[in-house]
């Protein structure tokens, strides 16, 4: 998640799974089905029955995956190792790369229970599910506050937040593997996912294209509270967004349930 392509594309799929958790809710809530068991297609027979079946979701994970590492690996010179052999300077290298690659093999992780749960019965593929993404999501907080190591000002402020919106979320998710029909847990999921997929692109604005052309100071303390200002206006237009899909989703649904 280095540089502003390595904090757009994460952002944008956190983001996007967001949107995606939020229209599953707004349709359990209006039609009154369980969030989590989006509807499948009927078991059938044939060369192609068991692909059917698959979890596009989960696939999809898997392959913006792959372009995440592709990206990651593309923005390293010189050769991606672990330790330096040099003699007297055995020294770990490429600590924040390694850091965002265990990131995403979370991602994948949680991709392939996706895409393989759905032989399970819905209510045991669930739960499979919400385990792998609370695995996911309670090993990415640990790095994410190793990976404040060095930074400062602007950049410390908004990772701080980063992280003040992430923590929340692993909660919910293990929060949800024993309430899994609370439609509030799933309602802050949604939320929360797209909090932390649109803070992650601002990040990437803020740090490597700002809008004005000019890089934000960090010993200039307007800055760094305008950092946290502009949080809290994600925090509202997301929360009308919610509103808004909602809205939406009762006018679809209302007639199709």
């Amino acid at each position: 998640m280095g540089g502003f392509e390595g904090h757009l594309y994460p952002g944008l799929s956190l983001f996007f799974y967001g949107l995606y958790h939020a229209r599953l809710v707004s349709r359990a809530l209006i039609c009154s089905q369980p969030a989590q068991y989006p509807p499948r297609p009927p078991w059938s027979k044939g060369r192609w029955a068991k692909l059917r079946q698959v979890h596009y979701v989960g696939l999809l994970k898997i392959l913006s995956t792959f372009v995440l590492v592709a990206q990651e690996l593309h923005n390293i010179s010189g050769p991606f190792v672990l330790i330096r052999k040099t003699y007297h300077a055995r020294d770990f290298l490429y600590c924040k790369q390694w850091q965002h690659l265990t990131i995403y093999m979370t991602f994948v992780l949680s991709g392939c229970v996706d895409a393989v749960s759905q032989n399970l019965l819905p209510r045991r593929s669930a739960a499979l599910e919400q385990a792998a993404q609370a695995l996911g999501l309670a090993l990415i907080l640990p790095l994410m506050l190793s990976h404040l190591q060095g930074s400062e000002g602007v950049d410390l402020q908004s990772h701080l937040l980063f992280i003040q919106a992430l923590f929340p979320l692993v909660l919910v998710a293990v929060a949800e593997l024993w309430a899994p029909d609370a439609w509030q847990l799933w309602v802050m999921k949604a939320f929360l996912y797209m909090l932390t997929g649109s803070w992650l692109i601002q990040i990437g604005f803020m740090l490597y294209r700002p809008i004005s052309g000019h890089k934000w100071m960090d010993d200039d303390k307007n800055n760094i509270m305008f950092v946290t200002t502009f949080f809290c206006w994600h925090v509202v237009v997301l929360a009308f967004l919610m509103a808004w899909i909602h809205g939406v989703s009762f006018l679809w649904y209302r007639y199709m349930c």
